[in-house]
């Protein structure tokens, strides 16, 4: 099977490298892309073919899985070529958006006569040999996807039509991507009162099972919390016009200060030494190694 990865962030090469090692034939696009991005891709033994219309006459399936905010611009970029080549392939959103706007991306693929199907990856990037995420998969195209379980990944085809497979990560994102960023103003709210290693201790007293998955999850996301951003927006768009949409664009605001201060200056900036003093962040690192 040949299929097309886009992008190569730590999810999509990890996910190409999955492939490829169970004997798909996996290509990308890196025009534009950093020399990280091309190293994860050579990494993950992929094909570069730096040119959309070759790219999408190669593949049979093509994977987006892009920051949220380029989800849409990522399909269409890609329509021209997707519209050259016929309907012969079957494009699929793997990113964290919301119903309305994958069912707009799919419009869109709509017009150029080939296939969609929506997914939504709920898990980690695939390492080794574990099982790795769940991808789980709406509407018409979705029963195309189990054909990838041969290669190594989880394919969950889902009933609910395009939107189904968005609306249930974005419901498991809510969950855990926005109890790390009530860990976030927890923390940040602790430290600046001088009561961060108070707060640790009653955690750990009362709360130890929260206090381990925040002192894994909050300073892992740090490198990652600017596509964290997009995501609690697009949550926000999901839960509408009520005051539960409110709290997401409060943790983007939130996610949206970790990434500027990280890319400032990492773990020394005062926000995130703020954190470390209750989540314990050389001792997660540790952990995590």
């Amino acid at each position: 099977m040949r299929i097309a990865v886009v992008a190569t962030g730590e999810m999509g090469s990890s996910i190409a490298a999955r492939l490829k090692a169970r004997g798909a034939e996996v290509f990308t696009n890196l025009a534009g892309r950093s020399e990280a991005s091309r190293a994860r891709a050579i990494g993950a033994g992929m094909t570069v073919i730096d040119d959309d219309a070759a790219l999408i006459a190669r593949a049979e399936i093509f994977l987006s899985v892009v920051p949220p905010a380029r989800a849409r611009a990522l399909a269409e970029r890609f329509a021209p070529s997707l519209a050259r080549a016929g309907a012969k392939i079957l494009y699929v959103d793997c990113n964290a958006i919301a119903p309305e706007t994958v069912r707009a991306i799919a419009k869109i693929i709509a017009a150029t006569g080939a296939a969609f199907a929506d997914g939504g990856i709920i898990g980690g990037p695939p390492k080794g040999d574990d099982a790795g995420p769940r991808l789980y998969v709406s509407g018409e195209g979705a029963a195309r996807l189990a054909a990838l379980r041969q290669f190594g990944l989880d394919v969950r085809p889902m009933e609910g039509g395009i939107g189904a497979a968005s609306a249930l990560k974005l419901s498991y994102a809510a969950l855990t991507k926005g109890l790390t960023a009530l860990g976030v103003a927890a923390g940040q709210g602790a430290a600046s009162a001088g009561v961060a290693a108070t707060l640790r201790a009653e955690l750990a007293a009362s709360q130890p099972q929260l206090l381990t998955w925040l002192t894994r999850s909050v300073p892992r996301m740090y490198s990652k919390s600017y596509r964290f951003v997009g995501e609690m927006e697009e949550i926000a768009r999901f839960l509408g016009d009520g005051g539960a949409a409110q709290i997401f664009l409060g943790a983007a605001a939130a996610y949206e200060d970790v990434a500027s201060a990280w890319a400032e200056a990492g773990a020394a900036t005062p926000l995130l030494r703020d954190l470390g003093a209750v989540f314990d962040v050389e001792a997660a690192k540790e952990r995590a190694s």
